[in-house]
C-alpha cells in the first residue's frame, strides 16, 4: 500500500517556491477548507511532457474567476511551476495536480475578499485510474445524486465544491462492487460519471451528453476531435435514460480516466468493442507523441 498523501518523500511547489513534501501544509482556518473556495486541475505528463498543459492552466484561471477570485500567477508562471515539480521529483510520467484556494486571512465567514489566494502544484506517479477496466470494461453504478442546474452553481468551473456529490456517489458505487457511478442531471438526462465524461456508440455513430450543466472536459474535447478526424459522426445531445438499453458500447474520458471502456452501467451491459478499443489506443498514442 502506498504511503498516505501527506507522508511521502518528494517536493511540492507552494506559493512560489519548491518545498519538502511534508512541509506543504495550511492552517486549519484556511477559508477553502470551510467554504470550498478552491479550484484545481488534474493533468498527466507523458514522456516528460504534460498533455494540453497550457489549456489546463488557462482553465484553472478561468475557474477561479467563476468563483470570484484571481489566481495570482501568470500562465507562464504556472507552467514553469508544473515542470519544476516534475524535474525536482525526477518524473517523466506522472499525474500533476494544481490547486488554487482562498487561504487564511482576516475573513472567516462566508465572505473572504480580504484573504490571500494561494497556489500549489504537486505530482505523483499514478497508473490506470480504473485498474484493469481498460481491458474488461468498468462497472458503473447509477447515482442517486444529480448534477445541478447552472442557475445554482458555476457548473463549468473545476471547483472543489462541485465534487461533494461525486465523492458520495463514488463511495456508494464502490460499496456496491462498482468502480464509479453515472450521474443524471437535474432534468433527468444522462450527464457524466463522478470524474469523467461519457460516450456511447450505436450503429457506428457516437453519442455524448451535451455539457450544458457539467464540465466540458479537455479529454472529452480531444476525443471528439479525434473521432471526427476518423470520419465518425458525433452527436452532442441530451440523452434520455431509456436510451441506454440501445447503446452497444460506452467509454469514459478524463485526465485520470484517460479513455476507459465501460462494460456495465446498472443493469445495462455494453460490449468492449472495436471503436472503444481503437479510440483508447489512438488516445494513448496521441498523448505520447
Amino acid at each position: 500500500m502506498s504511503a498516505a498523501y501527506d507522508d511521502r518523500d518528494g517536493t511540492i511547489w507552494m506559493d512560489g517556491k519548491l518545498i519538502p513534501w511534508r512541509d506543504a501544509n495550511v492552517h486549519i482556518l484556511t477559508h477553502a477548507m470551510h467554504y470550498a473556495s478552491s479550484v484545481f486541475e488534474g493533468e498527466r505528463a507523458y514522456n516528460g511532457k504534460i498533455f494540453k498543459s497550457v489549456q489546463h492552466s488557462e482553465r484553472l484561471k478561468a475557474s477561479a474567476k467563476m468563483i470570484d477570485f484571481e489566481v495570482p500567477y501568470s500562465i507562464e508562471e504556472i507552467e514553469k511551476a508544473k515542470y519544476d515539480v516534475l524535474a525536482a521529483n525526477g518524473w517523466t510520467d506522472a499525474y500533476v495536480r494544481v490547486v488554487a484556494w482562498r487561504g487564511a486571512g482576516e475573513d472567516m465567514g462566508v465572505a473572504s475578499a480580504k484573504n490571500p489566494v494561494r497556489m500549489a502544484v504537486a505530482a505523483w506517479e499514478w497508473g490506470a485510474y480504473y485498474g484493469d477496466a481498460k481491458m474488461k470494461g468498468a462497472k458503473l453504478d447509477i447515482s442517486k445524486w444529480k448534477r445541478p442546474s447552472p442557475e445554482t452553481i458555476p457548473s463549468h468551473a473545476k471547483a472543489a465544491g462541485l465534487y461533494m456529490i461525486c465523492t458520495m456517489s463514488k463511495h456508494a458505487a464502490e460499496a456496491n462492487g462498482c468502480s464509479d457511478a453515472m450521474m443524471f442531471d437535474y432534468r433527468g438526462y444522462v450527464a457524466e460519471a463522478t470524474g469523467a465524461n461519457m460516450f456511447f456508440v450505436k450503429d457506428g455513430e457516437v453519442h455524448t451528453p451535451k455539457p450544458d450543466c457539467f464540465l466540458n472536459g479537455i479529454t472529452r474535447q480531444t476525443v471528439i476531435e479525434m473521432l471526427k478526424e476518423k470520419g465518425v459522426t458525433v452527436h452532442e445531445r441530451h440523452i434520455m435514460p431509456e436510451e441506454l438499453e440501445g447503446f452497444e458500447q460506452c467509454w469514459l474520458t478524463g485526465t485520470a480516466a484517460e479513455v476507459t471502456p465501460v462494460g456495465q452501467i446498472g443493469d445495462y451491459k455494453f460490449e468492449v468493442g472495436a471503436m472503444a478499443r481503437d479510440i483508447a489506443e489512438s488516445y494513448e498514442k496521441l498523448v505520447r507523441e
